[in-house]
């Protein structure tokens, strides 16, 4: 297979959110066949869900592997798993790590565990702004230009962490 670039979001709001996506972010880049090609700056988003939890603190990572789609979404749910992520029937609530491939070189998969695009990227700040900082000029298959999806979605208090 020839290698594609995959982007991948990181974000947590639990157990020292800054730790674990740099945590993740050494985890990433220990799986065979996977190389990181960029990693954005550092956000923190107010949480799309339940209220009642902290921000979270998000990043997109940009990769290049020859590893199948699903088999590269298996290594990242073992590094949520192994950084304390436990799945709930509850969306969007509070993880220790959050980890979704969010592009897929230029494919559209819909496979049972996995869609791609990520189904909540052209709406979501906290994927849009760092994501264009790392691929400005990034086109979404069947979504359009970075560029545009960026200049139609507010910041919805989104901040770019000191680094």
């Amino acid at each position: 297979m020839t290698k594609v670039i995959a982007y991948i979001g990181l974000g947590s709001n639990l157990d020292s959110p800054v730790a674990q996506i740099n945590t993740a972010r050494q985890a990433i880049n220990a799986i065979d066949a996977v190389q990181e090609q960029a990693f954005s700056s550092l956000y923190r988003s107010p949480p799309m869900g339940p209220q009642d939890q902290p921000d979270y603190v998000n990043a997109v990572m940009a990769v290049s592997t020859d590893k199948e789609a699903i088999a590269l979404l298996r290594c990242l749910q073992k590094i949520e798993l192994e950084q304390g992520r436990v799945r709930k029937d509850e969306r969007w609530g509070a993880r220790t790590l959050d980890l979704d491939i969010l592009l897929y070189g230029d494919q559209l998969l819909e496979l049972p565990d996995l869609l791609v695009p990520h189904y909540g990227l052209a709406e979501r700040a906290f994927v849009l702004y760092p994501l264009q900082e790392i691929a400005p000029l990034l086109s979404i298959p069947g979504k359009g230009s970075i560029a545009e999806l960026v200049a139609q979605c507010p910041l919805e208090g989104l901040q770019r962490l000191a680094q």
